[in-house]
C-alpha cells in the first residue's frame, strides 16, 4: 500500500480510508489526446501539400483536401472521447489559418495582378479571427469558447458557429474555391495566359514574365520548372465548375469575417468604456462637472 493511499487513524483512533475524491487522479497527457493527434496529422498533410504545390497540382490538391476534411473529424473525436480542450481548439484554428494563408500566398504569386486581393483576404482572415478570439477571452472569460456567440450580439455569427453543419459547409466550400483557383492556375489559359506559350516561344526578360518551359532550371521550384509543369495541361472544366459553385459561399464567408471583426472590435470597445467608467475616467470631465 502506497503512502498516498494508505489508511490513517482519525482523532478517535479509528482507521479511516481516504475517499475516492482524495485519491490522486492519473495525470493526463493533453498532447496525446486523439483529437490533437488528428490535428498533428493535419499539419503533416498540409506541409506535404505545400511541398508538392509548385509542381504537382493533383497530389497537392489531394493532400490539402484530406487535411481540410480532417478538420471535421477532430471535432467529432473530441466530443466522442470527451477530450475537448483549449489547446485542441487553438491548434485547430491556427492550423486552419496557416494552411489557408499558405494557399493564398501561392495564388498571389500565380496571379500577380490579383495579389492585392489575396493579400487582403489573408489580412481579413487573420485579423477577424484574432480579434474574435481575443475579445472572447477578455470579455467572456477564459472558460468561454470562441464558438459560443449569443444571438443578441450577432445573429449571423450565432448561426455560423452554433450549427456544425453550417460551419463545415462554409469552411469546406471556401477552401474548395481556393483549391479550384489553384488548379485553374495550371489548367486555364483564361486565368494563366502563359499556358498558351509553346516551347519555341521566346521568353521575355521583363519583370513578371515567366520563364519559357524549354529553359534549363536549377531547382524544381524555379519559374521554368513551374511553367513546364503547367505545360502538361489539366482539364479546366471541373475546377471551373467548383469555383463557380463555391463563389457565393466564399463571398458570404468573407462577409462573415468582416462582421466578426466589427463585432469583436465593438465588444472590446464596450469593455474599455466599462473599465474607464469604473476607474473614474476621464478625470477632466469629472472636474468640469464639479
Amino acid at each position: 500500500m502506497s503512502p498516498k493511499t494508505r489508511s490513517h487513524p482519525n482523532g478517535n483512533g479509528a482507521v479511516v480510508k481516504p475517499s475516492s475524491s482524495q485519491q490522486q487522479q492519473p495525470k493526463e497527457n493533453i498532447f496525446l489526446f486523439i483529437p490533437n493527434l488528428i490535428g498533428y496529422s493535419r499539419i503533416v498533410l498540409a506541409v506535404a501539400s505545400l511541398y508538392y504545390m509548385p509542381l504537382h497540382p493533383r497530389t497537392c490538391s489531394f493532400l490539402y483536401s484530406i487535411s481540410c476534411l480532417l478538420d471535421a473529424l477532430d471535432g467529432v473525436a473530441a466530443r466522442h472521447f470527451q477530450q475537448s480542450t483549449r489547446f485542441g481548439a487553438v491548434l485547430d484554428m491556427v492550423t486552419d489559418r496557416c494552411t489557408t494563408t499558405c494557399l493564398l500566398v501561392f495564388l498571389a504569386s500565380a496571379f500577380p495582378r490579383w495579389s492585392l486581393v489575396f493579400q487582403g483576404l489573408i489580412s481579413l482572415d487573420l485579423a477577424s479571427h484574432y480579434m474574435h478570439m481575443y475579445a472572447t477571452l477578455t470579455m467572456g472569460g477564459s472558460g468561454m469558447s470562441h464558438k459560443k456567440v449569443d444571438a443578441s450580439r450577432s445573429w449571423i455569427m450565432n448561426q455560423y458557429y452554433s450549427n456544425n453543419k453550417v460551419l463545415f459547409t462554409f469552411c469546406a466550400m471556401n477552401e474548395l474555391f481556393f483549391i479550384a483557383l489553384y488548379l485553374l492556375s495550371f489548367s486555364s489559359p483564361i486565368l494563366s495566359p502563359s499556358l498558351l506559350q509553346t516551347g519555341s516561344d521566346s521568353a521575355s526578360l521583363n519583370p513578371g514574365t515567366p520563364a519559357a518551359p524549354s529553359m534549363i532550371w536549377t531547382t524544381p521550384f524555379s519559374a521554368g520548372a513551374m511553367e513546364m509543369a503547367r505545360a502538361n495541361k489539366m482539364d479546366s472544366n471541373v475546377p471551373w465548375a467548383i469555383a463557380i459553385t463555391c463563389t457565393p459561399i466564399m463571398a458570404l464567408k468573407q462577409w462573415i469575417n468582416v462582421v466578426q471583426l466589427v463585432k469583436a472590435s465593438r465588444w472590446l470597445a464596450e469593455g474599455d468604456i466599462a473599465e474607464r467608467r469604473k476607474a473614474g475616467l476621464p478625470a477632466r470631465a469629472r472636474v468640469k462637472a464639479s
